[in-house]
């Protein structure tokens, strides 16, 4: 039956780098979905019956058909009988607009989060806060890939090492010397308090900070900063990353050879498998579309020649 299908394409996908932590189970459940009608193969039909019943909202539908669709794809290069859902019956994703923070804006986040109120099991609040926040809009890194860095992560000449991350992939990512300086002096804070805990940013148990703290406070040095606030969907964390990517490919103009170079070491600062997920993080900006105009014309100046 599917699952057993299911359970190899699977364990390839993962040998492959990718996590796919919840195309499992949603897989399996189309497996079980199929199986209840005593199918063994990929059915557009049973697909489409599937849906609804595994997701209420158009994106959760969506997740689940564009993972059963790449399923169906391995299926069917193996055994025809398979059928691939056609791609234009995918609900629409409505991907979160990212807020791209300016330079004044993230300079008032590390302002607000200097002036956090003290607590008294947390006498580090103000530095780490400071530091996780700038460090994440300095690099670009993953919440995630911050608050999982231990203090062996930092190498000599200012690199930093990030392990095993969203695709498995481990990789070095070179700190500016004014980020080095911050994060040499919020160490020699960090030893006055943080205990014997290896965590860069440790909780006041000494362990690694939870994520829904780190929102929660986020959220009130938004609100301390100013930032955004009539706005319906408010900024996020992960918001310092796009911006991040954002900002770096600003700074190429309008040499196209110049923004493939950047580009590409851009994907690879960022930690993606491929340079296509890179694409996700990029908005337009009035300084990037400028650039953008300013290119279209010399090539209709050069063509018009």
């Amino acid at each position: 039956m599917l699952s057993a299908d299911v359970a190899r394409y699977i364990s390839l996908r993962r040998a492959l780098g990718y996590k796919l932590a919840r195309v499992d189970r949603y897989l399996l459940a189309f497996a079980r979905f199929a199986a209840e009608r005593d199918e063994s193969h990929i059915r557009t039909a049973t697909a489409l019956s599937w849906l609804p019943v595994a997701a209420k909202s158009p994106n959760a539908m969506s997740h689940r058909l564009t993972a059963l669709i790449a399923f169906a794809r391995f299926m069917q290069a193996e055994d025809p009988r398979h059928e691939i859902p056609p791609a234009d019956i995918k609900r629409s994703t409505n991907r979160p607009v990212p807020y791209i923070y300016s330079a004044d804006e993230i300079a008032r986040i590390l302002v607000v989060a200097g002036n956090l109120r003290r607590q008294q099991p947390n006498p580090l609040r103000r530095e780490l806060y400071v530091m996780l926040f700038g460090l994440i809009a300095a690099t670009g890194l993953r919440i995630s890939e911050a608050l999982a860095l231990r203090l062996d992560d930092i190498l000599p000449d200012g690199v930093l090492h990030i392990r095993e991350t969203k695709f498995r992939k481990s990789r070095l990512v070179p700190l500016h010397g004014t980020v080095m300086e911050a994060l040499q002096r919020y160490l020699h804070s960090r030893r006055q308090h943080a205990g014997e805990s290896d965590w860069l940013f440790p909780s006041v148990q000494h362990r690694q900070l939870y994520p829904t703290t780190v929102n929660y406070t986020f959220r009130c040095i938004l609100r301390g900063a100013g930032i955004a606030p009539g706005r319906s969907q408010q900024p996020r964390i992960h918001d310092l990353r796009h911006t991040f990517a954002t900002r770096v490919l600003e700074q190429c103009g309008a040499d196209r050879g110049e923004v493939a170079r950047h580009f590409v070491a851009l994907s690879t600062y960022l930690g993606h498998v491929s340079i296509h997920n890179t694409y996700w993080y990029l908005e337009a900006t009035p300084e990037m579309m400028t650039d953008i105009a300013a290119a279209a014309e010399t090539l209709v100046g050069e063509d018009g020649l």
